[in-house]
């Protein structure tokens, strides 16, 4: 059977390549009793995989059942997958049939297969290894003959170095395993399966089925879907019901995925977003300019708060260095050129400060000519200085320590103090290793 024919028979949308791998790995393994795992984020369509390897497998026309190990409760989840006696637990008050039991000669699919609890874990692998299982309160050994395909959305691997899954228990599940693309690795696809469930919702009640204007797919197309299908169905089924105008828009579209306008970053100029989307290119890109942006809101905190500081402790500042609004460029970095010349005045007005060692920094005055001269042009002839630092990182940590001594080592408090983010204070802390 070719790949369009089980795509139209079991309802899969999609052209991507590494969907097709998916799908045909399926296709090959589904004639033989091999055990599957199946691996994929929350709303891929997991279940959809393993109702195909059934469908075309010489099981098919036995039962198939779909259980999610996550949904049952720990004490019982052995009594439902392998049945129990009368009497062996409070409750039992007759004999119980497992579903190893009940589809015995059919397909069995363990969703979330890494919430199984260890013990039960055991019994499992001896179902895989010999095809026997024992009830629960029995010592009877019973018989059964079911294929498994068992899936999981987390790394199982690492639950194995963590000690919550059974290393021979993955092995002998991962016989074939089968790795379902999330939305965000498919991004041509996203069109096709918006299109697919607006046509879908159109048609059950009856309206006029909604479109995106080119912005709008782009929007779509560059977003990273932590919901997958599940979540591309349900905001089509929104956009379908309350859109004013079937011609659907960007800023129409972003007020039912405000999350958007946050994942969806600049693309570089002359960037080709589907171009680039197939090999990853453009998630890569996404990070960069994630990165770069977070790097801006520093560097204006950063000014923001030398500024702040050279104005409540009366210091020197560049002339032209104005402080950053929060949508602004990058600020540039000024050059010692950039200072304003001291007055006279200003050169010797002592101005006190503090530096990481605690020693002031403010300039000294030394006159080695202690009598009184009556000439003032020569007044300051003997006069030296001795210049204070003015390193911004040096101004940068007195302030932090004065903002951290006044509000006693609580960081909230002194970040609101200096007027940047908490996150900026901490990492300043870090970076200048400032006790408290």
């Amino acid at each position: 059977m070719n790949l369009q024919t089980v795509k139209q028979r079991f309802g899969i949308i999609g052209n991507s390549a590494t969907l097709h791998h998916a799908l045909q790995t399926a296709v090959q393994v589904a004639p033989t009793d091999l055990t599957v795992l199946i691996t994929g984020s929350s709303g891929v369509g997991k279940e959809s995989f393993s109702k195909i390897i059934h469908s075309l497998s010489a099981r098919k026309h036995s039962k198939f059942i779909a259980i999610n190990c996550g949904a049952i409760p720990e004490g019982t989840i052995n009594s439902e997958l392998f049945g129990h006696t009368k009497g062996a637990f409070t409750g039992a008050t007759g004999e119980r049939k497992g579903y190893f039991e009940t589809v015995n000669g059919g397909t069995i699919f363990l969703d979330e297969i890494g919430e199984m609890p260890l013990d039960t874990q055991t019994y499992l692998l001896r179902v895989l290894e010999q095809g026997e299982f024992v009830k629960v309160g029995s010592s009877a050994m019973e018989k059964t003959d079911v294929r498994i395909v068992a899936a999981t959305n987390v790394n199982l691997l690492q639950k194995v170095k963590q000690g919550k899954f059974r290393e021979d228990l993955y092995y002998r599940l991962s016989t074939v395993p089968i790795k379902v693309p999330a939305l965000r690795e498919r991004p041509e696809d996203i069109p096709i399966l918006f299109r697919k469930f607006a046509g879908d919702f159109a048609e059950r009640y009856k309206t006029t089925s909604v479109r995106l204007s080119s912005d709008a797919q782009q929007l779509l197309v560059r977003y990273t879907w932590p919901g997958n299908i599940r979540e591309l169905k349900n905001i089509t089924e929104q956009v379908s019901v309350l859109s004013q105008d079937k011609l659907v828009s960007a800023e129409e579209l972003l007020k039912f995925i405000p999350d958007m306008a946050q994942n969806n970053l600049p693309m570089l100029a002359g960037g080709n977003s589907t171009g680039d989307s197939s090999n990853g290119g453009f998630y890569e890109r996404e990070i960069l300019f994630k990165f770069l942006y977070d790097m801006k809101k520093d560097l204006n905190d950063m000014k923001a708060l030398i500024a702040e500081l050279a104005r409540t402790n009366d210091l020197r500042m560049p002339t032209n260095v104005t402080v950053p609004s929060e949508g602004s460029n990058l600020p540039t970095i000024f050059t010692p050129s950039t200072y304003e010349q001291p007055s006279f005045e200003q050169e010797y007005a002592p101005t006190p400060s503090i530096n990481q060692n605690n020693h002031t920094s403010s300039p000294i005055i030394i006159n080695s000519n202690s009598s009184t001269d009556s000439n003032d042009g020569d007044k300051y002839s003997d006069v030296e200085e001795i210049e204070e630092s003015l390193s911004i990182e040096d101004m940068e940590q007195q302030l932090i320590r004065k903002a951290l001594d006044k509000h006693r080592g609580r960081r909230k408090e002194a970040a609101k103090e200096l007027g940047i983010s908490e996150r900026t204070l901490y990492r300043k802390i870090k970076q200048y290793k400032i006790g408290i």
